[in-house]
């Protein structure tokens, strides 16, 4: 029987896939919008079959490399991944006969690992930042290009500079608004990830008028939204583009969650947090005029997502009452998380820019990097000492005895080395800070690095 969208029967699952034919739902928000002309409507591409808006560039993308030969039997793919686009590649995968190996960041949401595990994903775990960084020396994108170019019999497709990315919002999403819109869109929101999505769609529509206005929205540095990048990292992001946009604005984490949970509660929409940063994006950049209809990408849906709302919103996840040494620890991870979001503050970290001018001072820090010695034997800023995370306790006796001594703590995303930080403030040392971003962002910003023997220090 061949496939029919409006009896909704298909060959396979790959049938499913979205297209001007079998578009994703539009859906008008009634409650969170405070607009009294502008109309705004949100396009769930959770309905997508794997779950997300990557649903179609990873069909595109297989697509193309086989149509160019690059796939084929006895092929596999290797994709560095913030959780989505690793999900759809893996079933797709599993349709076409090939095996995904995923290099991906522990500070992913357990739920997307785990699930990737589940759909048959080879993941590798590594210190990198939320949203894969081009520049990490020890990166997701370093380790998939690694394994392509060591590996014969796999392939990395690279979501992050491959064109048929935004083609697949070309030839899909873009139609799609275009038609369910009766072509009135005048404004097209998306969050900047890959940045496929904002390119492709938007060249679709303006194409069909150009007074179509195409808005991005980016979350703040250091945020905790996957899936997304800081401006900072979207510089090395070879698909975005913003000589093509409108206008694009910043939106920060607790602006995100927070809508994220009204959509949830007062739409009865299932939208994860980056739904709510780009609505939140939205209602920034687009005023309420007669006529508007504004269509935003909400990417994927809130199931994914627990361990970061147990972050964001510790007050609806509470302990069991009826366990006293749970709920105590409840309290003590709240605390803790607290604690760790103080660090973002100008006198707890500091910025690479900042560094470098101390580094080339008189009264330069002491660089002391917590990282495993084989990551720090790969590559280090010069002149910093290697402790490691676990072993600071133990060692505690190589730091300066000085308590006013400065001191900078450095891990691979700058995540890993706020707890360090907070250790040796419990230690009495009065001047130490945590890098931003880490030793990934100091190479994005063309800093050099030394290598040295494993153990050295």
């Amino acid at each position: 029987m061949p496939n029919d969208h409006t009896l909704r029967v298909y060959d396979s699952i790959l049938g499913l896939l979205s297209s001007e034919d079998n578009p994703t739902p539009l859906v008008r928000l009634n409650k969170v919008v405070p607009f009294e002309h502008t109309r705004v409507y949100a396009k769930l591409e959770w309905y997508n079959p794997f779950g997300s808006v990557k649903d179609r560039i990873a069909s595109n993308m297989i697509r193309d490399g086989e149509e160019r030969g690059l796939l084929g039997p006895g092929m596999n793919l290797v994709e560095a991944t913030s959780g989505n686009t690793g999900l759809a590649m893996a079933m797709i995968g599993n349709a076409k006969g090939y095996r995904l190996r995923a290099p991906l960041s522990r500070a992913i949401p357990l739920e997307k690992r785990t699930i990737l595990r589940f759909f048959g994903g080879e993941v590798e775990e590594l210190d990198d930042s939320l949203c894969p960084a081009p520049g990490a020396p020890e990166g997701a994108i370093a380790k998939a290009r690694e394994t392509a170019e060591s590996q014969d019999d796999y392939v990395l497709l690279d979501q992050y500079a491959n064109e048929s990315n935004p083609q697949s919002h070309y030839r899909t999403t873009g139609p799609e608004i275009w038609r369910q819109t009766e072509g009135k869109v005048t404004h097209f929101v998306a969050s900047l990830g890959t940045c496929g999505t904002i390119t492709g769609t938007g060249r679709f529509l303006k194409e069909q008028s150009g007074e179509v206005k195409v808005l991005g929205v980016h979350p703040e540095e250091g945020h905790d939204i996957p899936g997304v990048r800081s401006i900072i990292q979207l510089q090395q992001t070879k698909l975005f583009r913003p000589e093509q946009y409108d206008g694009t604005v910043e939106v920060g984490d607790r602006e995100a969650y927070d809508l994220c949970l009204r959509l949830n509660r007062e739409e009865s929409i299932i939208a994860g947090p980056s739904s709510g940063m780009a609505l939140a994006g939205a209602l920034k950049l687009v005023p309420d005029e007669p006529g508007n209809i504004v269509v935003v990408i909400f990417p994927d849906n809130v199931f994914k997502y627990a361990s970061s709302f147990q972050r964001h919103f510790p007050q609806q996840c509470p302990a069991d009452e009826g366990d006293a040494a749970s709920a105590g620890q409840s309290k003590n991870d709240v605390l803790m998380a607290e604690m760790m979001e103080n660090l973002k503050n100008k006198y707890d970290s500091v910025r690479v820019t900042v560094l470098k001018e101390e580094l080339a001072g008189d009264d330069a820090p002491l660089i002391v990097d917590v990282r495993p010695p084989d990551m720090y034997a790969k590559s280090h800023i010069a002149g910093a000492v290697n402790i490691p995370q676990d072993d600071l306790g133990t060692r505690a006796g190589e730091l300066p005895e000085d308590r006013e001594a400065k001191i900078v703590m450095v891990c691979g995303i700058g995540k890993f080395s706020k707890p360090t930080t907070l250790y040796l403030k419990s230690l009495g040392y009065r001047n130490v800070r945590n890098l931003k971003g880490g030793l990934g962002e100091w190479v994005r910003k063309g800093q050099p690095v030394e290598t040295s023997a494993v153990g050295a220090s």
